[in-house]
């Protein structure tokens, strides 16, 4: 009897271990489809891991951070493509709220509901989400605030809040002042952009928008300077021959500024 009960313990005690390493290994598999920009299948790997954990708060961000990859590459030419593209958003903000809650001290958490916010906002219209736009800035100045997710993260977190000053700079403050966004600045944009740069100076997608602000400014040097980094970066995103062909055309209408 002693020794039946002693067995079953052992394999309890076994089912759970392995579940807990099933998990990670469907999180670490996951993270190797990110890296091959293979979206869905990272996808499928992360809900498996959900429903195994569903309290794991770095499966929500992973999930959150999937499914905003996948919804960025989703067709919209059609009212029934834009809605099946913003239900994707809406899923990427559920788990990036639940990750926040789970995990409310990790500057990952943040980043991923403001990205996915920023998202969202986009494909609203900014001056028409100004609520959104706002939890995006405090989201990302908590993340700064936290600074305990790593220097890619970090970098991330200061690039989004650059882009959000620069997209913010596209209509006057005196515009933006009755919707509670005056707060948007280009210079602080540039700043951001250049600190993002400082923590990760090979990631092209920097680069380029930084170039872009200073093109705004008329800062053509500085302008050129970027784009012409950008053809001899590694490509690490999925998006990067596209924007190395976006660098190259805007170097060549700016190169004689």
């Amino acid at each position: 009897m002693r020794i039946g009960y002693i067995v079953s313990l052992f394999l309890f005690l076994s089912a759970g271990f392995l579940a807990a390493q099933s998990t990670e290994d469907l999180i670490k598999t996951g993270d190797e489809l990110t890296r091959q920009f293979q979206n869905e299948k990272a996808l499928e790997k992360y809900m498996q891991a959900d429903k195994k954990s569903p309290y794991n708060w770095e499966v929500c961000w992973r999930i959150s951070r999937a499914l905003v990859d996948i919804a960025e590459h989703m067709p919209s030419s059609t009212d029934e493509q834009e809605e099946a593209q913003l239900k994707k958003y809406e899923q990427s903000l559920s788990y990036a709220e639940k990750g926040v809650k789970l995990k409310p001290d990790k500057t990952i958490t943040y980043l991923r509901r403001a990205i996915v916010n920023g998202r969202i906002a986009l494909f609203k219209g900014v001056f028409s989400a100004a609520g959104l736009v706002n939890d995006v800035k405090r989201d990302i100045d908590k993340a700064i605030e936290l600074n305990n997710s790593g220097t890619e993260n970090l970098a991330t977190a200061h690039y989004v809040l650059g882009r959000t000053h620069a997209k913010l700079s596209e209509k006057s403050s005196v515009f933006r002042w009755p919707l509670g966004l005056a707060w948007g600045d280009i210079e602080d944009g540039i700043e951001h952009y250049k600190k993002a740069i400082a923590l990760r100076p090979g990631f092209i997608m920097y680069h380029l928008d930084l170039a872009k602000a200073y093109i705004e400014e008329e800062e053509y040097q500085k302008a050129k300077e970027h784009l012409s980094k950008i053809p001899s970066l590694p490509m690490e995103d999925e998006d990067d021959q596209k924007l190395i062909a976006e660098a190259k055309k805007l170097y060549q209408e700016i190169k004689n500024e």
